[in-house]
């Protein structure tokens, strides 16, 4: 039977964490009845030394999840050893077709101190860093090429076909322009604007940008070279120059 104090131990350490690690993160308690959640989450845990070593002999009964606000995941979880404290893994982004991981280095999960403060201290000078490029690394080679966008700013690429496409890091992003006539791919979370009636798709472009704008968002829009943008599009949405492009990702 598993033991509530150990849940609740586990829970509170989480939600402390979270408090203390930069930027913003919540964190959510799967307890032992959650089977399915946790057996995903397990698929996902994105390590291959020390807390797949301990998940190969201690099946996942119970984790705290932590998520950031652009949508990166930790996992909190117990130890099976004589030794106080918890496992913290990184948790890789759901949906991404696994040629985007080819030969990407696990940013592999460490072992914390029973003391959250000093735990957040260890998560921020070591896990994050390495979980932070490898998510980089990952979601530039699913992007195909796409320019990625950044919290504060959608970056929005001209293609080939005269549609435009965007990968949004944060969800309300996302939902502004779904709402406008983007269609998201459910893999690559690349948010596409066809380019086959060109006054819907200036309108489509002249919209977004209040709306982004009005939750601290901005614009960028990319041209591809040799390529010029419709002129009611390009001058409702000036380009602005996009930050300068991620080392390509090596496929796992």
């Amino acid at each position: 039977m598993h033991d509530h104090n150990i849940s609740e131990r586990l829970a509170s350490y989480a939600d402390v964490l979270a408090g203390e690690l930069p930027d913003t993160w919540t964190s959510t308690h799967l307890p032992p009845d959650a089977k399915d959640d946790l057996a995903e989450l397990t698929d996902r845990i994105w390590d291959l030394d020390l807390v797949a070593a301990s998940l190969a002999e201690h099946p996942l009964q119970q984790a705290a999840v932590l998520r950031r606000s652009d949508g990166a995941q930790l996992v909190l979880l117990d130890r099976h050893d004589e030794r106080d404290g918890f496992l913290l893994a990184a948790v890789a982004p759901r949906a991404l077709p696994d040629e985007a991981y080819r030969a990407v280095p696990e940013p592999n999960g460490i072992a914390l101190a029973d003391d959250p403060f000093l735990g957040a201290e260890q998560v921020a000078g070591d896990l994050l860093a390495r979980y932070d490029s490898a998510l980089a690394q990952v979601r530039h080679s699913a992007l195909g090429g796409i320019q990625p966008s950044q919290p504060d700013r959608v970056v929005l690429t001209w293609q080939p076909d005269g549609s435009v496409a965007t990968a949004p890091v944060d969800d309300r992003a996302g939902a502004i322009l779904v709402d406008n006539g983007f269609i998201q791919e459910p893999q690559s979370g690349i948010c596409r604007l066809s380019g086959d009636d060109t006054k819907a798709q200036a309108r489509a472009l002249r919209a977004i940008g209040p709306q982004l704008d009005a939750l601290g968002i901005g614009t960028a829009l990319q041209h591809p070279a040799g390529r010029t943008a419709p002129t009611s599009a390009s001058a409702s949405m000036p380009p602005a120059p996009a930050a300068p492009r991620a080392s390509a990702a090596r496929p796992r």
